[in-house]
Parts: C-alpha cells; sequence; structure tokens
C-alpha cells in the first residue's frame, strides 16, 4: 500500500527547497567502507588491512569492478528524447561505459507518440532492452514484458517506488517527478503591461488578450503534435476534480466526458483559447521544437506544461531568470492546485540484456544528472531539485493532487474503446459541435464498459 501522505510531504519539501546544485552525488558511489563500530574492531580491521596491504576502500573498489565486469554486451534504450541524441546521450555513453567497459549502450528514438508506438513494439514482441513507460500497459499485464527491478541498490529511498508495481514486484522506476503548470517568458509578459502573474481564468484570458494585442502569441500549444495536448486530460483534469483518481473514477461511469465531468471543463477551456485566438495562427502546422525557440525568444508567452519543459526553453536561448513558473489557474476561485505526479518510468524488457539494463537505469538514477538536466524532481528522495522555478512555483503555495496508481480496469476500458484521448481534445476544440464529440465518445466508452465488465 503506498504512503500517500509521506510521499506528498516529500515532495512538497522538496519543491520548496531553494534553488542549489544536485549534481554531485556525494558519497552514494565510490566512498570506502567505514571499519567497525567500536574501538576494538576498528583496531582489528585495521590489523587485517596492513595484512592484507589492501583498505576497506581498495576491497569495496575491487569489489565494484568484479561486480561491473559481470555487466557486458549491448544493451538498447529506447527514448522519447530525440533533441539529447548526438548531445548528452554521447556523454551518457562515454561515462557509462566508462563504468562498465564491457557494455555497449546505444540509443534508440520515438519522436512522437510514444506510447502508442510502444504499445505496437512490445505486441511485434521486438522491443529495445530500456523502455519508458506510462499509462497505456495495465499494470497487471507487466510480468509479460518486463522484468521486476526490485533487486536494484539504490543508494536511497525512490518517490513513486510503488506507481508500476502488481502483486508486490516493482517493474517501472520513476525517470524523475513533475508538477504542472505555466511556464512563461517574464519579458514578453512585462511587454504587454502584465506585472503579476494571472490568478484567475479570467485573469488568465484577460493577461492573454493583453499578450496578444501585444503581437505576442499567448500560449503554445503543439496542437499538431497531439501529444502536448494530453496535459488537458490528465493534469488539468485533475487540478479541476481535486481528484487524483479521477482518471480511474472513469471505470465507474457509461458517461466519464459528460458536461458535468472535469474532462468537458478541461477541453472546454482550450477550446476558449482557440477561440479567441490565444493559441498558435494554425493550430494544425505546430512544431514542438521550434515552440521552445518561440518561447525562448518571448514570441510565444506561455507553456501549458510540467516543470519538465523549463530547461529546454532555456537551452532554445532564454536567460533563465527570464523564465517563470506558476500554478495553472483552473477556475476563478483563485485558490491554485497543482498535480503532483512522475514523468515516464524505466523498465527492463525480460527478454532483453536484463543485467545491463538494470545497471543503466541505476547509473541513471543515481550518477547521470539527468533530473537536472530534464528539469525533474529527483527520484531519489535524498536529493535536492536544482531549478529556481520549482522554488518560484512553491511560493505561490498550490496544494498538490498526488498521482496514484493507475486502474487497470480504467485502462481496459479505453483499450477497448479505441479512445485516444489526445486526438479527442483535437476534435473537441476543433468541431462545430462539441456535445455531439463528447456524445460519441461516451458511447464508444458505454460499450467498451460493457464488455470489459
Amino acid at each position: 500500500m503506498r504512503k500517500s501522505a509521506l510521499l506528498a510531504m516529500t515532495l512538497v519539501a522538496m519543491l520548496s527547497m531553494s534553488a542549489c546544485s544536485s549534481g554531485n552525488n556525494g558519497g552514494n558511489n565510490g566512498e570506502a567502507a567505514e571499519g567497525g563500530g567500536n574501538g576494538a574492531n576498528a583496531g582489528t580491521n585495521a590489523n587485517a588491512g596492513a595484512n592484507s596491504g589492501k583498505t576497506d576502500g581498495d576491497a569495496a573498489a575491487t569489489n565494484e569492478g568484479a561486480a561491473n565486469s559481470e555487466v557486458k554486451g549491448e544493451v538498447t534504450f529506447l527514448t522519447n528524447r530525440t533533441d539529447m541524441i548526438d548531445k548528452e546521450y554521447n556523454d551518457y555513453e562515454k561515462k557509462f561505459e566508462a563504468k562498465y567497459p564491457g557494455v555497449d549502450l546505444k540509443f534508440e528514438t520515438i519522436a512522437n507518440d510514444y506510447n502508442s508506438q510502444l504499445k505496437v513494439r512490445i505486441a511485434s514482441g521486438k522491443y529495445p532492452d530500456v523502455v519508458l513507460i506510462a499509462d497505456a500497459i495495465p499494470n497487471s499485464d507487466f510480468p509479460k514484458y518486463f522484468e521486476p527491478l526490485d533487486d536494484i541498490q539504490f543508494s536511497d529511498e525512490l518517490n513513486f517506488k510503488d506507481m508500476k508495481s502488481f502483486e508486490g514486484k516493482s517493474y517501472g522506476i520513476s525517470s524523475g517527478g513533475n508538477t504542472f503548470g505555466i511556464v512563461y517568458n517574464k519579458q514578453a509578459f512585462a511587454k504587454a503591461g502584465i506585472t503579476d502573474v494571472p490568478k484567475t481564468l479570467d485573469e488568465l484570458y484577460a493577461d492573454s488578450q493583453k499578450l496578444k494585442d501585444a503581437g505576442i502569441v499567448p500560449f503554445a500549444s503543439n496542437f499538431k503534435d497531439k501529444w502536448p495536448l494530453g496535459a488537458w486530460s490528465n493534469d488539468v483534469v485533475s487540478i479541476i476534480s481535486g481528484k487524483p483518481d479521477v482518471g480511474n473514477l472513469r471505470a465507474e461511469t457509461d458517461t466519464p466526458y459528460a458536461q458535468d465531468s472535469a474532462y468537458f471543463q478541461s477541453w472546454s477551456i482550450i477550446r476558449e483559447m482557440y477561440s479567441k485566438g490565444f493559441l498558435e495562427k494554425d493550430v494544425n502546422s505546430t512544431n514542438w521544437e521550434q515552440s521552445k525557440k518561440d518561447v525562448a525568444t518571448g514570441k510565444f508567452a506561455m507553456y501549458g506544461l510540467g516543470n519538465w519543459v523549463i530547461n529546454q526553453v532555456i537551452g532554445a536561448g532564454a536567460k533563465s531568470e527570464d523564465v517563470g513558473f506558476f500554478p495553472f489557474p483552473a477556475d476563478n476561485s483563485g485558490t491554485p492546485k497543482a498535480p503532483l505526479g512522475s514523468d515516464f518510468f524505466y523498465a527492463v524488457n525480460k527478454g532483453g540484456n536484463t543485467a545491463a539494463a538494470k545497471a543503466f537505469i541505476q547509473w541513471m538514477i543515481e550518477e547521470s544528472g539527468y533530473e537536472d538536466f530534464a528539469g525533474f524532481i529527483p527520484t531519489l528522495k535524498n536529493k535536492q531539485s536544482g531549478l529556481a522555478q520549482l522554488a518560484e512555483f512553491k511560493g505561490y503555495n498550490p496544494t498538490f493532487v498526488e498521482a496514484v496508481a493507475g486502474s487497470d480496469k480504467a485502462t481496459q476500458i479505453q483499450n477497448e474503446a479505441k479512445i485516444d484521448q489526445e486526438a479527442l481534445v483535437q476534435e473537441f476544440v476543433l468541431s462545430k459541435d462539441p456535445i455531439k464529440v463528447i456524445d460519441k465518445a461516451n458511447e464508444q466508452w458505454a460499450k467498451a464498459r460493457k464488455k470489459v465488465q
């Protein structure tokens, strides 16, 4: 059973940390083992070390080297981070192979719709050693495809440890934690005369109009790329409902997308933004990589995404001090809320090079520094976030809605209904009659639910 309250407090505490470097792993790796717990034992250990010609640290290093030499062969990681190919991943490859000389680390990418394409790869029986899993695969199916990961010895407890578990075994390790809000260009806000971030939905609309009047695109939706629209079926829905299990609760009704649902309310917000001209001029020709440059330069003002995009905007040319992050105001209450959850989870192909795959996952979590590069809340509980914008976000005192494990039944119904929620958002926003869109989706859901019952 997940210790939700403890985890929530831990992550909130991490978010409240002032910006500081967490790239140093301290004594987690390669540190000499201490001697005994008292003077007599310490003396015995010292004598033993003198007689053998080796210190405890030497012995630890020898044992680590022996263990590393047992990890061999080719291992491939299927990643969604196409932007890191021939850049950061080259550095990762060199460092990992230096630690594990017998390993040949390779990277393979999926540029768009990672979840759907991964499902196809898994169904074919041919998929790489390390993959990323989200919510498209029911937890009960994990033993068919993935290796349990409980034997990986991490240096500290993990956040979201039980999210991808089944029957007491863990099949997924979080790549890092996220919250959702609005990433914004402070210079664009200043140019439009906006002196404070919007605290209500009406204020968000009003500020968007100011940005539009100033010749700035208020909101980068990345509509065509589709996957960024997942925030409107997950994060914004969690904010509106205040329920971390809102996605799971769909399994209890035939009409999860009805007009009184959090889904309808969420999709109505982005539809309103589209109708007012607050999104890209042509939403059917948006480009993800270009949008990061546009937000960085202030051509676009805002993203409705997670903290993970902050460093990508900075990497696209923005000064860190010009990039801010505040809670998404999904209503007019003035009370900020924010979801708290994990990004993708690492999983290991049970038919692959499992030893090297597990070593790679441990290295990614313990040593790579990926969480700071990606702007994540670290997976290890004893690590601090190095992202200044998370400190700003916490300063608005949002109430966090912590994610819970997905419901296999809800996932099965969605798969049976063949409902692509991101595509459904696209249809809802562009349709002349959005009620027909949700009626059709509810009909599909009800039929699928009857079959799955």
